[in-house]
Formats: C-alpha cells, structure tokens, sequence
C-alpha cells in the first residue's frame, strides 16, 4: 500500500540541560497566547460587554480550567481504571492524556466563577472565549500530529501515513483533519459570525461553537483510532463522539435561547 513518509519530528522542541520544552507545551501557551490578544480585539468593539482588563485577568482562570479540567477529564473519561490503580501517576501532565471535553468543562466552570465574582453576563463572556478557541484547537491537533499520537484509523487514501506507534499499515492523518475543521473552519464560521454582529444575541456564538466543534469531531472520529484501552463502544461509536452528542443538543438549546440567556 502506498503511504507518505511520516516527517519525524523531534516532540522536544528545545533541551536546556535537564529542561525539555516540548512542541506540544508550545502548542498550549501559542493557542492561549493568540486566542488572548484575539480576545481583547473582540473586546473592544461593540457591545462591549467584557472590558479588556477582564480578561487579562481572566487568562490565569482560563489557563487553569484548561489544565486541570483537561487532565480530570482524561482520568475520569477515558482511563478511570488505570489511574484508580495508580493515582500517583494523575498529575503526571508530562506524561500526556488530556481530554478537550474535560478541558472545555473546566472553562465552563471558570466562565461561571469569574463572571460571577465580576457580575459579567455568563454567555458574554463565554460568546468571546468560544471564538478564541480555535486557535489552541488548530495548535494542539498540529502538536499531536507531530507527536505522532491520537492517528487515524487504517486508510488507502494517497495522503495515508505510517506512524511510528501504528503499525506497519498506513494510517488516516486525523490530527490534520482535526486542526483543519476544528481549527480553521472552525474560526473562519465564528469569524463570520461575530463580523455580522452574532455577539449582540448573547450566547448564540457560544450555541455555534458547540455544534460546529461537535460535528467536526464527531466525524473526524470515523477517520481516528479509538483509545486502545477503550475501542468501540455501543453501536460501534467512540467515547469521543458520544461526548460530543450534548455537546451538540446544547449548542442547539443555546442557539434557540440566544438572547435571553444570563
């Protein structure tokens, strides 16, 4: 069968002594970085229902719900057993397994801790934190293609690759699906979006970004290999894809709401 040559990139992006940096913590403070100064754009245009001082301040509320939430989620949704018999390992972040779904609860949650404590409007805030997602979408899949991890499922597609960890077989490159549709088709709708003034019907933006994501996901997944410790599931779906089925029914309940939502 024939199959692209996979491009072997160091993970390590640079070794000072003992520290690595790697391509994949790269990944994260790029997509938080530019997703941050995206934000203060949106900010100051109108309606301005967030001032750009809050969310400065909320960047360390974000950075951490995306952590800790991220890594919770993969503990609990996709190996609960292994870390039940080992909880030592659970802050190992060095180690890989975070899960978008855990991080995106944890955003939620600090969303609804930080407009609370500023008296802001829930889905004001969340309608500009759903656009800047995207950038840490695009960045994270490109990092895990280049991890040579979460690939595809066994494809003759011409672009098919071989992976280090997949086998002999020539594989989809579903990292690159992901960061195309969850990342650049993903902003490019938001974009359009918020410069039709989407922003003024609070949490219509937010209600797109859930079913857009969702949708992507969910079919990007026929492509991707399931979790090796999880595999298929009832009717042949992933643990992935029914994540993304609330996802997608509360992105469509926001978007019936959008305008009357706190």
């Amino acid at each position: 069968m024939f199959a692209i040559p996979f491009p072997t990139i160091d993970p390590v992006a640079l070794q000072i002594g003992p520290v690595a940096i790697r391509w994949y913590a790269l990944a994260y403070i790029a997509g938080i970085v530019l997703g941050w100064r995206y934000a203060l754009v949106l900010c100051r245009r109108m309606p301005e229902l967030v001032t750009p001082k809050q969310m400065d301040d909320f960047i360390v509320w974000l950075t951490l719900g995306i952590v800790l939430g991220g890594r919770i989620g993969y503990v609990v949704f996709y190996n609960p057993q292994h870390f039940l018999a080992h909880p030592l390992e659970i802050p190992a972040l060095w180690r890989g397994g975070m899960s978008f779904h855990g991080g995106l609860l944890g955003v939620l949650l600090a969303i609804g801790l930080f407009a609370r404590y500023h008296g802001l409007k829930y889905f004001a805030l969340s309608d500009v934190v759903a656009v800047c997602v995207p950038f840490g979408l695009f960045f994270g899949r490109l990092a895990n293609f280049i991890n040579g991890e979460l690939f595809g499922r066994v494809a003759d597609v011409p672009w098919a690759m071989v992976f280090p960890h997949g086998g002999p077989l020539p594989r989809h490159p579903s990292q690159l699906y992901e960061a195309f549709l969850e990342g650049i088709v993903l902003f490019a709708v938001l974009w359009l979006l918020v410069r039709g003034g989407a922003r003024a019907r609070v949490g219509l933006v937010s209600g797109v970004f859930l079913i857009g994501y969702g949708l992507a996901r969910f079919s990007v997944e026929f492509a991707r290999e399931p979790d090796e410790q999880l595999g298929y599931l009832a009717l042949g779906l992933t643990m992935g894809q029914y994540l993304c089925i609330p996802m997608i029914l509360i992105g469509i309940f926001f978007m019936l709401r959008s305008g009357k939502l706190p």
